[in-house]
Formats: C-alpha cells, structure tokens, sequence
C-alpha cells in the first residue's frame, strides 16, 4: 500500500525519541489516509474517533517530551513552541463530531490536510531549529 504520510530522513532531528514520536504521528496520519481509501467500509466514524483521540492523546504526551528536551538544553523559542502546541491541541478539542458523522470521508480529508501541514510546517521550520538544524 502506498502510504501518504511517512518520516522521511529530513524530518529527523537526530534526538532519538523525539524522532521516534515524529515518525509515530506520521504512522497514525498514515492510518486516517488508509481509512479515507478504504472503500469496503461505510460507516467510518468509530475509526475517524479512535484516530481522533489517538493523535490527542499522543501528541499531549510528545508535546510534553518536546518541551521538556528544550526546556533541559534552554532552547531560546521554547514559548513560542508551546504555544504552536497549544493551537494543535485545541484544533483537535475543537473537532465537531457531528459534522464527521455527516460527511466521513470529506472530514477525513480535512484531518489530513490538517496533519500533513502541520507535520510537515512544524518539524521543518521549527522542531529543526532546535537543534540548529
């Protein structure tokens, strides 16, 4: 299968559990592109939920560990970060789940286009720079 969202060698930060998160984000993105092209399924919505939750419940736990690593090595950016954090958590807080019922596939899309920039945006221009990268 051919898959939409991979960690690809430029998105690597060369901090070993950061990446590892990195590249599990990319994996559950990976998973709502599966689900979109999946055309034996009609009703979608428990997926899209446990997708949902995944990814906030992941990225709280990676934010932490993110801030957490610049806080150690005093990253100067380090609030500007949190607050992109911040946005990320509310997107996914803010999501309507009456609208997903409504139209499965086209909130899906939305979910990836939503992670697709954000992965990508944010890894390389301002996760890299943590380590002056």
């Amino acid at each position: 299968m051919s898959k939409l969202f991979e960690m690809k060698e430029e998105y690597k930060l060369g901090i070993p559990h950061i990446d590892e998160q990195h590249a599990k984000l990319f994996e559950i993105g990976d998973r709502a592109y599966q689900l979109l092209k999946n055309t034996y399924s009609n009703d979608k919505y428990d997926k899209i939920i446990e997708i949902l939750e995944e990814l906030k419940s992941y990225t709280i736990i990676h934010f932490r560990d993110e801030e957490e690593y610049m806080e150690s090595i005093n990253y100067k950016k380090m609030f500007s970060q949190k607050i992109e954090h911040a946005k990320f958590i509310g997107e996914i807080n803010n999501v309507d789940l009456n609208k997903i019922d409504h139209n499965q596939d086209e909130y899906i899309m939305e979910i990836l286009n939503f992670l697709a920039k954000w992965l990508a945006e944010h890894i390389i221009e301002k996760d890299l720079m943590i380590v002056g990268k």
